[in-house]
C-alpha cells in the first residue's frame, strides 16, 4: 500500500510522459506488447513472456549515487518471439545478452527493447542478461509523491508503488506478472543494505560489504526494495517461530522501540483474522520521516518513514496477505489492497477494546470521521473500484470507502461468515492476483443465499453518498 492521507499511502505512478500513452503500443510481428494496457499505467508491463526469478546483483556508493547492475532475468514465452521489452526508467544499458548470446538492443523512453539473435518460441524457458550503470531516477507520480531510487541521509531507499522499480532494474513491472528474486548489494563497509526475504549470507572485501538476500515466493516487482544506510538490526521469531528481521535507523532507535516490540504480537493477532502468515518471515524497515513521505508494505519487511503507530504497523502487516500475497490484477483494483488493509485496522481496534468497525462506519458515513470537511467530502468523491485516474489510486475513498465496502460485506453475510471469507479469499488467491470480479463472485459463491447486489451497485460502484447505512 501506501497510505492514504489520514494513513500510510500506497501507490501512485509515473512520469507525465509515459501517462500520455493511451495504449500498450503497436508492435512489429512476432515482437511482445510493450505493456500490458493496465487502465492507469498502459505502458507498464509487457507481453509475451513471463519472468519467472529475477537474480539482481547491485553495487552502489551514495558518495558519488552510482549504481552499477546486472540483471538476469528468467522467464518463460508466452507467444513466439522476435522481440521483447523490459521496463527500464534512465540508466545507460552497457550490454544485453539472451541465453549466453549478444543480443541487440534500443531504448524509447521506458522501453528497453531486445532482439535476441534466435527467434523464441511459445513455452520456451530463456535467459536475458543485462549489464546497466547510472545514477538511478526519482519517479514523481501523478499524485505528486516519490518513488523509484530515493536519496537518504545515510544511502538510499528503493520503492517501487506502482511502477518506481523500473528506475533501478529492468524488469516486467506490473503487478500481474510476480516472480521469486535473489539480490547481492555490494556497499561501502560500514554500510548495511537490506531488502526482501531471507538474509543469505554476506561478504566484506576491500572497504566493501556485499549483502545477498533471496526471496522464494512470488513477488510483484513494486514490493521489491533495497534499503542503504547505517541499521540497529534486530532478530527474534514469534511464539509461533516465525522469524523476524527489521532494521531501525539508530536515529528512530528509541521511537522505533514499542513498534518492534509489538511487531510479533500484530503478526499473531493478523494469523488468527486471516490465517497463515504468507511468507518465510516477517520484519520491518524504518527509516528518517524525511527519507519518504508514506509507509510501503514491501514483501515480508514493510518500509516505515519514521517510527509507525499501531494504526500503521497493522495496517502494513495486514498487507502481506491482502496486497502482496494476494496482490491486484490490474492497478483498478487496488481498493483490494487498501480497502483490506484500513479494515484491519478497525477489526484490531475493535479486538483490542477501541471503537467497534460500526462505530467507526457509522462516523465515516456521519461526515465526522476525519477533523477536516474536505476529507469527509472525499470520501464520496468517486467509487473506490473505479478511481477516475492514476492520481487516485491512493485516494481516501479507495481506503475508507473501501473499508466499508467490507463493512457492509460483514453486516449482509454475518459475522462468523465473513470470518470465513477474509480467511478464504487469502488462501484462495494465496501468492496470486485477483481482481474485483473475483472478489464478488467469491462473496457470492462462499455465502449463498444473501443479497449482495446493493453493496457491490452503492458501495463499491456507486456514485455519490449511498442513501441510508
Amino acid at each position: 500500500m501506501r497510505t492514504p492521507r489520514p494513513l500510510s499511502r500506497g501507490a501512485a505512478a509515473l512520469l507525465a510522459v509515459v501517462l500520455a500513452a493511451c495504449g500498450p503500443g503497436s508492435r512489429a510481428e512476432g515482437a511482445g506488447d510493450d505493456g500490458v494496457g493496465d487502465p492507469y499505467f498502459p505502458k507498464a508491463g509487457n507481453g509475451g513472456y513471463d519472468v519467472t526469478h529475477y537474480d539482481l546483483a547491485l553495487a552502489y556508493d551514495p558518495a558519488d549515487r552510482r549504481l552499477t547492475g546486472t540483471a538476469t532475468v528468467d522467464a518463460r514465452a508466452t507467444e513466439d518471439l522476435t522481440a521483447l521489452n523490459l521496463d527500464l526508467q534512465g540508466l545507460d544499458v552497457d550490454a544485453v545478452s539472451v541465453d549466453g548470446a549478444g543480443a541487440r538492443f534500443g531504448r524509447d523512453g521506458q522501453e528497453l527493447t531486445v532482439r535476441p539473435r534466435r527467434a523464441l518460441d511459445r513455452d520456451a524457458r530463456f535467459q536475458v542478461v543485462v549489464r546497466y550503470s547510472g545514477r538511478p531516477e526519482t519517479v514523481t507520480d501523478p499524485d505528486g509523491s516519490e518513488e523509484g531510487w530515493l536519496r537518504t541521509a545515510d544511502g538510499a531507499l528503493a520503492l517501487g508503488q506502482p511502477v518506481g522499480s523500473m528506475a533501478w532494474f529492468p524488469g516486467n513491472h506490473h503487478p500481474s506478472d510476480k516472480a521469486s528474486y535473489t539480490l547481492s548489494v555490494t556497499v561501502p563497509e560500514g554500510l548495511r543494505a537490506v531488502s526482501n526475504g531471507e538474509p543469505a549470507g554476506e561478504e566484506r572485501k576491500d572497504g566493501r560489504t556485499t549483502y545477498r538476500w533471496h526471496t522464494a515466493e512470488p513477488m510483484a516487482s513494486y514490493l521489491a526494495t533495497v534499503a542503504i544506510g547505517r541499521y540497529d538490526v534486530h532478530r527474534g521469531e514469534t511464539a509461533g517461530g516465525l522469524p523476524l528481521f527489521t532494521a531501525v535507523d539508530p536515529r528512530q532507535r528509541a521511537a522505533s522501540r514499542a513498534a518492534v516490540r509489538l511487531l510479533p504480537d500484530v503478526v499473531e493477532w493478523a494469523e488468527r483474522r486471516f490465517g497463515p502468515y504468507p511468507f518465510s518471515s516477517a520484519g520491518a524497515v524504518v527509516e528518517r520521516p524525511g527519507d519518504a513521505g508514506y509507509a510501503l508494505e514491501t514483501q515480508n519487511r514493510p518500509v516505515f518513514a519514521g517510527a509507525p503507530d499501531t494504526a500503521l504497523l497493522v495496517h502494513e502487516i495486514a498487507h502481506q496477505w491482502y496486497g502482496d500475497s494476494v496482490t491486484p490484477r490490474t492497478w483498478r483494483d487496488m481498493w483490494l489492497n487498501e480497502g483490506f488493509a484500513t479494515y484491519a485496522q478497525w477489526l484490531y481496534e475493535e479486538d483490542h477494546g477501541g471503537d467497534s468497525a460500526q462505530r467507526t462506519f457509522d462516523r465515516l458515513y456521519a461526515g465526522s470521521y476525519f477533523p477536516d470537511a474536505g476529507t469527509n467530502a472525499a470520501l464520496w468523491s468517486f467509487p473506490p473500484a473505479d478511481p477516475p485516474d492514476a492520481a487516485h489510486i491512493s485516494a481516501t475513498p479507495v481506503y475508507w470507502r473501501g473499508a466499508m465496502v467490507l463493512h457492509m460485506v460483514r453486516r449482509t453475510a454475518g459475522d462468523e461468515a465473513f470470518g470465513r471469507l477474509l480467511r478464504g479469499w487469502a488462501a484462495e488467491h494465496r501468492h496470486g492476483n485477483a481482481d474485483t470480479d473475483d472478489f464478488t463472485a467469491y462473496v457470492e459463491r462462499t455465502v449463498p443465499g444473501k443479497d449482495f447486489s446493493r453493496v457491490w451497485e452503492e458501495w463499491l460502484y456507486g456514485e455519490g453518498r449511498p442513501a441510508g447505512s
